[in-house]
């Protein structure tokens, strides 16, 4: 559980939202005061560890535990097939689409530990608990599974060859499920018309989420309540906690799920682990505290993977660049086991924002999800909308070389405007807001677009390569679970407003926008404001994903805030004798106006039979915010090893009102280091001929460091408010992600372009390595 706990910052105008107000939540973290799961400890606590597959696809002939039972310190091994024979389900997968022949999607069960078969290295297998976690790890090397190693595939393309091998039986081709959008005859008439063609062929390779806390799980047993308490690095305890109970088929009253400190998620954190269900399960039956802290190489083969998608994707065109309509086949790997997350991502959210900031209604959208013999993919900062934005902007600035037309002039020919708001695109979806001209202007601008040559004849003197990159693009956030319940509670007992939350902390800084929005409220100073997240027990909720937790959960504490004085202001009348609309509340006191009748907002709270003025507030938000950006890097290549060095950074965002503009640039500027990330230097792969994982740990798998870091020019346009939620905020947390990709590629094909090599800009694919672009450069 997450509260606030600060020193006074003075009046609450300084504290209110819009100040730069620095994050409450750092004091405890820099002082090393922070209380993550791995920092609890409980009496009588042992120690998990699990035993893990090493084979990509096996049948599992056995598994002796015999001699790792007689083991120091052993307390329990637990295999798949005890969790079978003690009735544990299995964890649901992907649900909602269906195959090609409309028969269901399709997919492996997948269970908490491996039973019968193996289908991706890191699968866990058995579960060792023991009273150290040394003694753990040592009885685990002493499990002997007997594999019957069976052929495997980690390739999309080689997944759906004639022959292959297949994961499930209902899945022969190994396509889980797929996804139909559009017109196909309406665009292939439309393709037929064009002046102008353009194809690519684009990858978005898969990635490591690699947040610096890795999954955490630490299961307390009650005996005499008989309930469990599970603390953990989650975004989403609620759903967590109903999972966890439906696997183990016991009812939701009997688990709570806490949440302290959360060192990052980034997506990979939603939603349900096999690994939780398995240290809930130990704790149950061994009615003791059991801890699993998974490391680095663990979450390198078994937490859930980002991107994987293939793409070939098509854009028809006029003369004058306009475009007629856009085509586009794409092919995720989903994994062993896809997750109704990771399927809905490329099959539907993707799709959702696909067309951007561009006026295109013809469309022809064709997506499978492919099983393989790899970990799941899943949430991953931006989840979907990286992948398309990244599509939709190569395609923008391929576009503007081939046919000669300028890219901004190109963007302008095509940008949705103002008075089409609120737009429809092709997918359904509804733009409430935008002005997406003017956020590319204000970048222009900041960019210093015009004086780019300039900087490139300085490169060139250097002996380097410059290039420029841009990209326009709108994302959806909000997770289309729009309602968030919060309650508040003006205690008189302890002279603060406590307010609990069901979005969760996990880095992003949201305990101090709550913070601040409260103190908008009531006027009080922030040390009379406690926020309180992360507690299943106080309430349910979503969580936090898909950049909700300021737009449905900053809102419901807005109105919850203002519900709550109304209250009081009736509380105030009774005890003033004077009129409901005579009361007049402000900086945490009431008064009966034109006269000195007052009561304090505590001292209210005190003549209340239980000492306090609580209200149980829900709110819902009418749809998604589209927030939206206009991105530009440039770059310098050494053409004498293909180095490249991201050296300028500017952006203009449209994210509506700004609560907070340290804690937005740090989301924007964050966000946007892992767009490089993507951009240049991270791919998690794996080998096509024997199924393992080569980039599972940190010497082989590239991540950007600090020295990698660009200098930020970041601006908000707040002119455009969300019109979808009563704050007007729009989300922010992928933002930066999802316009970095794209921008810095762009920049590479172009500085490739103005060199001679405009044929292999259109070539290139993600990572841009030196080896990658040393060879581009060559003749």
């Amino acid at each position: 559980m997450t509260t606030s706990s600060h020193a006074s910052t003075g009046q609450p105008a300084r504290f209110g939202s819009g100040q730069a107000v620095r994050r409450l939540e750092d004091h405890a973290l820099l002082v090393g005061a922070g209380q993550f799961t791995d920092d609890v400890t409980l009496q009588a606590q042992s120690h998990l560890f699990f035993v893990r597959s090493p084979y990509p696809h096996a049948r599992l002939v056995s598994v002796d535990t015999a001699a790792a039972r007689a083991m120091p310190g052993v307390l329990a091994i637990v295999t798949g097939a005890d969790l079978v024979a003690a009735g544990v389900k299995p964890i649901p997968g992907i649900g909602g689409f269906k195959r090609a022949d409309g028969s269901p999607c399709a997919t492996p069960p997948r269970r908490a530990l491996a039973h019968e078969r193996v289908r991706f290295v890191g699968e866990p297998v058995a579960a060792v608990v023991a009273e150290s976690l040394r003694q753990a790890r040592d009885a685990a090397e002493a499990v002997m599974v007997d594999y019957d190693e069976l052929p495997m595939v980690v390739d999309v393309g080689d997944a759906m060859a004639d022959g292959a091998p297949a994961l499930c039986p209902e899945a022969p081709d190994n396509i889980a499920a797929e996804t139909r959008y559009g017109d196909a005859a309406a665009t292939a008439a439309a393709f037929a018309a064009a002046r102008h063609v353009v194809r690519l062929d684009i990858v978005n390779q898969r990635l490591a989420a690699l947040s610096l806390e890795p999954r955490s799980v630490l299961a307390g047993f009650d005996t005499a309540t008989q309930r469990l308490t599970i603390r953990m690095s989650t975004q989403m305890p609620s759903g967590v906690r109903n999972s966890v109970c439906d696997a183990l088929g016991i009812e939701k009253e009997a688990v709570r799920v806490v949440v302290g400190d959360v060192g990052g998620g980034f997506g990979m954190k939603t939603g349900v682990y096999p690994e939780d269900v398995a240290v809930a399960f130990c704790a149950r039956q061994l009615q003791r505290a059991v801890k699993w802290v998974a490391d680095r190489s663990e979450e390198f083969v078994s937490s859930t993977h980002g991107r994987d998608l293939q793409s070939h994707a098509e854009l028809a065109l006029d003369a004058s660049g306009k475009i007629l309509a856009l085509r586009l086949a794409s092919l995720a790997n989903v994994g062993a086991y896809p997750t109704g997350a990771g399927a809905a991502i490329q099959l539907l959210i993707g799709p959702w924002v696909q067309t951007s900031v561009y006026d295109i209604q013809t469309i022809d959208f064709h997506f499978r999800a492919v099983l393989t013999n790899t970990a799941p993919t899943s949430a991953y900062r931006g989840a979907g909308r990286p992948e398309a934005i990244f599509i939709m902007e190569r395609l923008m600035d391929e576009a503007a070389r081939q046919t000669g037309i300028d890219r901004i002039t190109l963007r302008r020919r095509n940008f949705i405007t103002p008075a089409q708001m609120p737009y429809k695109n092709p997918m359904g979806q509804v733009y409430d807001s935008g002005q997406f001209e003017s956020v590319m202007d204000q970048a222009l601008a900041l960019a210093d677009w015009t004086g780019f040559e300039a900087r490139a004849a300085a490169s060139k003197q250097r002996g380097l390569l410059r290039g420029l990159g841009i990209s326009t693009f709108l994302e959806w956030t909000g997770g289309n679970a729009l309602e968030e319940r919060v309650t508040l509670s003006v205690r008189a007992d302890d002279g603060v407003i406590e307010v609990f939350s069901a979005v969760n902390a996990m880095g992003q800084g949201i305990l101090t926008s709550l913070t601040q929005l409260v103190v908008d409220a009531f006027g009080v100073p922030p040390e009379k404001v406690r926020i309180v997240l992360g507690d299943t027990d106080r309430g349910d909720g979503f969580g936090s994903a898909g950049s909700r937790s300021l737009f449905t959960g900053g809102s419901a504490v807005r109105v919850g805030a203002e519900r709550t004085i109304d209250k009081a202001k009736q509380l105030a009348a009774r005890e003033l004798e004077a009129a409901a609309e005579d009361i007049v509340y402000a900086d945490g006191s009431f008064s009966v106006a034109g006269t000195d009748l007052a009561i304090d907002l505590f001292a209210l709270a005190a003549r209340q039979g239980d000492q306090r003025i609580f209200m149980d507030s829900t709110t819902a938000a009418t749809g998604p915010s589209w927030p939206n950006g206009c991105h530009i890097s440039e770059v310098e290549i050494d053409p004498q090893t293909g180095q490249v060095a991201v050296v300028a950074y500017a952006s203009v965002n449209d994210v509506g009102r700004v609560v907070n503009p340290m804690i937005v640039r740090g989301q924007l500027d964050g966000g946007a280091v892992q767009g490089i990330g993507q951009a240049l230097y991270e791919h998690l792969v794996y080998d096509r001929e024997t199924g393992q994982p080569v980039t599972g740990s940190l010497m082989d798998y590239t991540a950007p460091r600090a020295a990698d870091t660009p200098p930020f020019r970041t601006e908000m346009d707040e002119s455009t408010p969300c019109l979808t939620n009563t704050l007007g905020v729009k989300g922010v947390g992928e933002l930066g992600t999802i316009g970095a990709g794209p921008t810095v590629v762009n920049a590479v094909a172009d500085a490739l372009a103005r060199a001679g090599g405009a044929a292999q800009s259109a070539r290139l694919q993600m990572p841009l390595t030196a080896a990658r672009v040393w060879q581009a450069l060559q003749p």
